[in-house]
C-alpha cells in the first residue's frame, strides 16, 4: 500500500492507495478517519485501486489549530467542500473515473460529488447513510452537541457518542477496538468536529441524485441502525433506476466492522457489475 500527501488550499490530505484497476474511492464518516476501511482495503485491493483519504480535518490530514481562520471555517462548514477536495484529489492522481462509496458523513460527501461531478462516476454508494437532509430535530440535535464540545471538547463528545455506533453484541465481543476508536478520537480538534455538524446541518436533501443517476447506486444499511435507521434507508432505495441493496441485519452504524464479510461481498458484487 502506497501513503502519500496532497495539498488542497491550504490544508493537507493524506491518502493511501492498494492494488490496481478501476479506481475504487472509500470515504470515512464522522469521528473516523480511513482505517476503518482497511479489511475493506485488504478485501478489494485485488479487484481494484482502491482509495482512502482521511478527510480533510480527520486522521494525518488533522488540521492545526493555528489553521482555523474565518475563512477556512467558512469552506470546512460546506459539505460540498469536501466534494471539491476528493475531486481535485482524484485529479492529482489523473484519474477521470471511478467509483466511490461513503460512510454516513462520508456518504453525504459522495452525493455531493455525484451532484458536482456525474460524468466521472461508475457508480456510487451509500453505506450507512442518507440523502435526506436534516430534519428540524436532527438540526437541533447537533446544534446541542455543537455546544457541548464547545463545553467538554471534542473527545468527550465522542467518547460518549461512539459506542452507540455498534451493536451490544459487538461492543461485548469487541469492545477493545471500540475502545481503540475513542482513543483515536483524542487526535481530532474540537473545531473540526463541529465544523463537520455545522456541514451536516447545512447540507440539502438530495434525493434527487438518487432519482437522476445515470450509473449504479449501492444502498448498505444495518439493521440495528439507530444513526440512519433501516426505514429511511429502505425508503431511498428506491429513487434510483438502477440500486442494489444489502440489509446488513446484526449491524449497527458500523458494518465495515460489524460484517466485515457480507460488507466485502457485497461491495466486490457491486463493483464486478
Amino acid at each position: 500500500m502506497q501513503e502519500a500527501y496532497f495539498q488542497y488550499k491550504s490544508f493537507t490530505i493524506h491518502y493511501r492507495v492498494a492494488g490496481s484497476g478501476t479506481p475504487l474511492v472509500l470515504l470515512h464518516g464522522f469521528g473516523e478517519d480511513g482505517s476503518v476501511w482497511d479489511a475493506q482495503v485488504e478485501a478489494l485491493q485485488s479487484e481494484a485501486m482502491v482509495i482512502v483519504p482521511d478527510i480533510i480535518g480527520s486522521g494525518k490530514s488533522a488540521i492545526e489549530k493555528k489553521d482555523f481562520t474565518g475563512e477556512n471555517i467558512q469552506l470546512l462548514d460546506s459539505i460540498d467542500f469536501y466534494a471539491e477536495s476528493i475531486h481535485a484529489l482524484l485529479q492529482h492522481l489523473q484519474l477521470t473515473e471511478c467509483t466511490m462509496l461513503g460512510h454516513s458523513m462520508g456518504g453525504y460527501i459522495t452525493l455531493a460529488y455525484a451532484e458536482k461531478y456525474p460524468n466521472t462516476l461508475l457508480g456510487f454508494g451509500l453505506i450507512h447513510s442518507t440523502s435526506f437532509a436534516d430534519s428540524d430535530e436532527k438540526k437541533e440535535t447537533r446544534k446541542k452537541g455543537i455546544a457541548v464540545m464547545e463545553e467538554y471538547g471534542g473527545y468527550h463528545f465522542l467518547k460518549v457518542a461512539t459506542p452507540n455506533l455498534f451493536t451490544s453484541a459487538f461492543k461485548q465481543k469487541d469492545n477493545d477496538r471500540v475502545e481503540a476508536l475513542i482513543e483515536k478520537a483524542k487526535t481530532f480538534e474540537t473545531k473540526t468536529l463541529q465544523c463537520y455538524y455545522r456541514a451536516m446541518i447545512n447540507r440539502p436533501d438530495r434525493t434527487n441524485i438518487l432519482k437522476t443517476s445515470q450509473v449504479p447506486v449501492l444502498i448498505i444499511a444495518g439493521g440495528q441502525d439507530i444513526v440512519v435507521p433501516l426505514k429511511d434507508s429502505l425508503q431511498q432505495a428506491h429513487q434510483p433506476t438502477t440500486c442494489y441493496v444489502h440489509i446488513l441485519a446484526h449491524s449497527a452504524h458500523m458494518g465495515m466492522w460489524e460484517e466485515e464479510e457480507k460488507m466485502n461481498v457485497a461491495i466486490k458484487e457491486f463493483i464486478w457489475e
